[in-house]
Parts: structure tokens; sequence; C-alpha cells
């Protein structure tokens, strides 16, 4: 009897620490990368792992275009996002690959553990809601309860890509990637508390994967996250 006491008040006990854990908020990860680089592959295979966890970006820079081979899913965007980063960050200079959690945290792309604990530490934070839903060939947004003065942008991304190399530092092998970002662009912004609600087209982007998040000016903090998947054929 004291055994079946003992196991009652432990389930009791495990019940109310599910109660009590606040639901775990989206985070965005961004992958700046490049199919240039030798050591981006690990990076990119981390990337894919993390799809399951948070909302991620694969975003490829283009300053490794001259080193022997040219990147089809570069684009000088994403460097001069990267560029933006490392003013944010204080570092010397932008480098591949790089790892962004929530425009928070940085750190080299393949350090898992780094990624763990920043993904959770991020996951906790008081965030916007971002509702999204497919409307024709575009996208219907509705963001309530932001919490700080931020900016909006919408990615457009490939769910994956395989890459055949035949030059350059990855000559000979076969790259995978993921949440592979074609297109990025700021289309409002709002106020500490306030709402937002627009629909935007988005021609010829029914294939492909939706995000739209919330960050401070100056590619500061992440302040929410919505993901829209590409639809099942």
């Amino acid at each position: 009897m004291l055994r079946n006491l003992l196991l009652a008040v432990t389930l009791i006990v495990l019940s109310a620490d599910a109660v009590a854990d606040p639901e775990r908020a989206p985070v965005l990860v961004e992958l700046f990368t490049s199919e240039g680089c030798s050591s981006c592959p690990p990076a990119d295979r981390h990337l894919t792992q993390l799809d399951s966890q948070a909302i991620v970006l694969s975003e490829h820079v283009d300053y490794w275009n001259d080193q022997g081979w040219k990147d089809k899913f570069s684009s000088p965007v994403f460097t001069q996002r990267q560029e933006a980063y490392a003013r944010q960050f204080g570092l010397q200079s932008p480098y591949t690959p790089q790892m962004v959690v929530d425009g928070e945290a940085q750190f080299v792309g393949g350090d898992t553990r780094r990624a763990a604990v920043e993904i959770d530490k991020a996951s906790g934070r008081r965030k916007a809601t971002i509702f999204l839903e497919r409307s024709g060939d575009g996208v219907r947004m509705d963001i309530e309860g932001a919490p700080g003065d931020a900016e909006i942008w919408l990615a457009v991304a490939d769910e994956n890509d395989v890459t055949k190399v035949t030059a350059g530092e990855n000559r000979g092998r076969t790259l995978t990637h993921v949440a592979i970002v074609r297109s990025i662009r700021k289309i409002g912004s709002l106020q500490r508390g306030g709402g937002f609600s627009r629909r935007v087209d988005l021609p010829g982007a029914s294939g492909q994967r939706v995000v739209v998040f919330l960050q401070q000016a100056g590619q500061g903090r992440v302040l929410g996250v919505a993901m829209l998947p590409a639809p099942e054929i």
C-alpha cells in the first residue's frame, strides 16, 4: 500500500509540473553557409537535424563564389544580412558556417551543443503570436502581442535541394540543404503591443515554405516567428 501511495504522489507531482510548464515559443535559426566552403557541409547537416526543433533558414552568401565554385543559391542579399549581424555582434568580419539563434546568439554552425543550449533558452522567451494561412497565390498573416517595437520580415525558402559540386573546395561531393532561402524582405513594422494584419502576394511560391518573423531594428532580437511548410503534393 505504501508503494502505491508513493507512486500516486509521484504522478501528481509530475502532472503538476506538466501543467506548470509553459508552451515553448518557436525559435528562428539562421545558418550562413556556402557550397564553396569545405567547412560548411557538417553545418548544413546540422541544420537539417534542427529542422524538427526550430524554424530554420539556410542563407547562402556570395563571397565564396570566386574560389572555384559558384553557389547557385547565393545572393549578395544574404551576405549583407550576415554583415549586419557581424556589426551587431561586434565581429571583425563575417565567416562561414555561422549560426544565429533568434538574432541574439551566434556561433560556428556545427556546434550542436551550443545550438541546443541557445534554442532552449530562446524558446522560453515571451514572443508575439503569428498566424499564417495560404490564400490563393499568397499568404495571409495576423500578428498579435508584439513584446517590443519590431520590423516584420518575410522569407520564402525551398524545402530542400541537392547539388553535385564539380569544382572548388567541395569538388566531388554531393551536398544537401534544407530551407534554402530564395527571397527575404521587410514588409512592415509594428510597435510594442501592436497588431498587424495583411495579405501578401507570393507568385510562384506555392511549393515553398514561408517564414514570417519579427525582429528588432538593426537585426536585433527576434520577437516572434512562424512558418507555413510547403504544401504536400
